[in-house]
């Protein structure tokens, strides 16, 4: 429970957030760093797709909001750049104009990010957590290091869709045995406690927590595989009108999409590409950049659904035995690298099945980490949600027009990914790491 704003931070209890703020941000630092210095900058200026921004302004505006939340915000500093503020605005400037503004070269970038790191770290030594909402147990610097691991992701996604020799490398996950267990759970009806009021550096979307009685449901034990996948698409998924809603038969129609994205067929083999690899696609991993339209009509091929967000939060955290919602489906302990694909340790999924460490009371497998996978429900508040630190992180996104994934990706950091960790996007997104587990009612 986090402390009232009128109960000064003890002094250990300041110390040990500010290791886990530092080692936070460093860590997150690290890996932008790896993303913007392993290709010339000339990759760094230019737009691989419409549908996101050249590296380099992922990296200056990392840099911009660090120094709007921490140095202004929190530290009451005077502004460093004021005048780079509106360029590195998400909501002023579309991703698709970005390269025309005038941004930052990439060495000035890198210097404006450095130099704001170097102060930051100079105001978290003497940090003392309390006063105010912003700072109580350290939010906004785990806020600041959420922020620049989803870019990381955001930036990983461009390393994808850029064409070019490889430019980023990682050993493989551990291959598993064929998975030998059950291809579904019954997870038992009944209420249970959803998002949370206690973690401490959970975004606005995720509070508060609040009871939900969900009716019993089977889930699939792990994420549908490439091979099923497969399968759906040798029956002719993409070409029967009655797998898909109309939004999405619409959609299939005017993209010709055949297959998930980044597959091709080589004569009778499917081809995938990988961070500038081309490689079989392997039939074991969790299918991968395929949208929520795809992802629903395989469920209503498979005489299956998409779970609700309330259904996938209940098998990830629910623990019928003790009656509570824990932090993660092993528990309350922080990941470990023996329990989820996390972190860009790797640079695909793991084989289904892996993780045994990982998996939820009730047996459930890679809920956490590998794909972020699609539910069947629209991103809305929950009952007493609350915006903060501003409305522009989730509650413009609010509606329809968006459907919720859960779970985290192998490109999702720890700091960013826990069981009550909401993502969201247009129900048409394939180049982030999506995929999906299906369920369906106990009385079918």
């Amino acid at each position: 429970m986090t402390a009232p704003e009128t109960e000064r931070t003890s002094v250990p209890e300041a110390e040990e957030l500010r290791e886990r703020a530092l080692a936070s941000l460093t860590t997150a630092r690290a890996r932008t760093t790896l993303l913007t210095s392993c290709v010339e900058d000339p990759d760094l200026t230019a737009q691989h797709s419409p549908l996101m921004s050249p590296l380099v302004w992922d990296l200056a505006h990392i840099g911009n909001q660090e120094e709007q939340w921490l140095l202004r915000a929190v530290g009451g500093r005077e502004a460093m750049r004021p005048e780079i503020d509106g360029l590195y605005d998400a909501f002023e400037h579309p991703r698709a104009e970005r390269p025309s503004l005038p941004l930052l070269p990439p060495a000035e970038a890198r210097g404006y990010a450095a130099e704001v790191r170097g102060r930051v770290v100079d105001l978290l030594t003497a940090a003392d957590f309390h006063g105010s909402r912003l700072t109580e147990a350290g939010f906004a610097f785990g806020m600041i290091a959420q922020h620049e691991q989803q870019h990381d992701e955001t930036m990983l996604i461009t390393h994808q869709l850029r064409t070019g020799p490889p430019a980023l490398t990682a050993p493989d996950p551990e291959p598993v045995p064929l998975f030998p267990g059950p291809a579904e759970v019954l997870v038992p009806g009944g209420p249970f406690t959803m998002g949370t009021s206690t973690e401490p550096w959970a975004l606005d979307n995720e509070r508060p927590a609040h009871p939900v009685d969900v009716a019993p449901f089977w889930i699939d034990t792990t994420p549908v595989t490439n091979a099923a996948y497969q399968a759906f698409i040798d029956d002719g998924g993409y070409e029967t009108e009655r797998w898909w809603t109309p939004e999405g038969w619409a959609h299939v129609r005017q993209h010709s999409l055949t297959a998930p994205l980044f597959w091709r067929r080589d004569g009778g083999q499917w081809l995938r590409r990988r961070f500038g690899v081309t490689e079989a696609v392997p039939a074991d991993e969790p299918v991968l950049h395929v949208c929520w339209y795809e992802a629903d009509a395989y469920a209503r091929w498979a005489g299956r659904r998409l779970p609700t967000e309330a259904e996938w939060e209940k098998a990830a955290r629910h623990d019928p035995v003790s009656g509570r919602s824990t932090r993660y489906p092993w528990g309350d302990a922080d990941p470990g690298p023996e329990h989820a694909n996390l972190g860009q340790r790797h640079l695909r999924p793991a084989p289904a099945g892996s993780y045994p460490a990982g998996a939820s009371p009730l047996g459930v497998r890679q809920l956490i980490g590998d794909v972020w996978e699609w539910t069947s429900s629209d991103f809305q508040p929950y009952p007493g949600f609350r915006a903060f630190p501003y409305k522009e992180y989730s509650e413009v996104f609010f509606g329809p027009a968006y459907k919720v994934l859960r779970g985290g990706s192998f490109a999702v950091d720890p700091v960013a990914c826990r069981g009550t960790f909401r993502n969201w996007d247009h129900p048409i997104r394939r180049q982030i790491f999506s995929g999906f587990r299906t369920a369906r009612s106990e009385a079918l």
